[in-house]
């Protein structure tokens, strides 16, 4: 709430760079606003997206969905001064306070600014997982530009330790997890108890995500006769390749890429299991979506699954990388009804009581009131 002494709203600009509909950060970036709305802090979001980019449109639907105010700014140059110019005009005429960044770009940009317009440089680091050739400069960018900011968010343990690396200073870090609305997952019908089993997977299709070896894991107890069935919702520059390994595998109608899905809830209503296969993660706000819909979880130990999950608890960890342990763990789950019950009952308990999004603003603006603006 406006303290007396202050009774000036405060304004956060929320930057970001997508193409396509975006992933797991628009889920927090996008409900940020309407949280803050309770408080003395004002939320606006900024996107930046390649020219006609249709997935945009997407991401402005699910912003209208959740009274998220968002401007789209198209990019079409690395580093593009007409699109610097226009992120300074918004500044300028919301009277931005915090510039609240979410990537290298984003990152870089608000240190270009800063001495244009007199704002406060927040940054959440929510990963970086996708590797291609140009990845090494932009990682390198985020890192140079970390130390310059007034508060950093990791949102996994291993990013906090990543940061520290990078020199950002311990009273700078927040390690501030992934959070989401758990009045809003909350399974609708029961999931399937025997017979053919589906298993379910999200996120993007690349290669960090590992779903080439989730297919091959599957194929192995389909090979044992074990029943079920695994559906892939997603789209990326993998999307190809892993539609040419299901076409050439002999369990082809057991297999199947559902592309991008707008219907969350009604996706993980129809999954009786969920997978996280992922080389490199944080913490994905996928698996605590599975979790709060009552899924038993088979999750790799990448990045920040390792320390927040419970294993055996409220899920089942496996080591990354490797066809073995996702076969291994799968068979568990498939052939154990009672290990299912046990761990969907405890996902979402986990969930409820340690990931409320709700919970997560409210540090949040612990954050914002640390930055003391004048």
């Amino acid at each position: 709430m406006s303290s007396p002494l202050d009774p000036q709203p405060r304004t956060v600009l929320h930057v970001r760079i997508a193409s396509g509909a975006g992933g797991g950060p628009e889920k927090t970036i996008l409900n940020s606003p309407r949280h803050l709305a309770a408080t003395r802090w004002r939320g606006l979001v900024a996107y930046l997206h390649p020219p006609g980019d249709p997935g945009f449109d997407v991401i402005r639907t699910r912003a209208e969905a959740k009274d998220c105010p968002l401007t789209g700014l198209p990019e079409s140059l690395p580093i593009d001064p007409r699109v610097l110019w226009r992120l300074l005009r918004l500044c300028k005429r919301e009277r931005v306070d915090v510039w609240h960044g979410h990537d290298y770009k984003s990152n870089l940009y608000g240190v270009l600014l800063r001495p244009f317009h007199d704002f406060r440089l927040v940054t959440t680091v929510h990963g970086w997982v996708k590797h291609t050739s140009r990845t090494p400069l932009y990682y390198a960018i985020d890192r140079w530009t970390l130390p310059l900011h007034d508060q950093v968010v990791a949102v996994s343990s291993d990013l906090h330790a990543a940061c520290l690396e990078a020199d950002v200073e311990p009273a700078r870090l927040n390690l501030i997890e992934n959070a989401i609305d758990t009045d809003e997952f909350r399974r609708t019908r029961p999931r399937r108890t025997a017979g053919r089993l589906r298993l379910g997977a999200v996120g993007r299709l690349s290669e960090e995500k590992g779903f080439d070896l989730l297919i091959r894991a599957v194929e192995r107890l389909l090979d044992e006769g074990l029943e079920l069935e695994l559906a892939i919702a997603g789209e990326g520059d993998q999307e190809d390749a892993l539609r040419a390994q299901i076409a050439a595998s002999p369990h082809a109608e057991h297999l199947e890429l559902l592309g991008f899905r707008s219907d969350t809830l009604a996706l993980f209503d129809s999954f009786d299991l969920f997978v996280l296969s992922s080389l490199r993660e944080g913490l994905p706000n996928v698996v605590l979506e599975a979790m709060s819909m009552e899924l038993p979880i088979l999750a790799t130990r990448s990045g920040g699954m390792e320390t927040f999950s419970r294993d055996g608890d409220d899920a089942l960890l496996c080591d990354p990388g490797s066809v073995d342990e996702l076969a291994d763990g799968l068979r568990r789950l498939v052939t154990d009804a009672p290990l299912r019950e046990r761990l969907a009952a405890g996902a979402r308990a986990r969930v409820v009581a340690d990931a409320s999004f709700a919970r997560r603003m409210d540090r949040m603006v612990e954050v914002y009131e640390r930055l003391r603006l004048t």
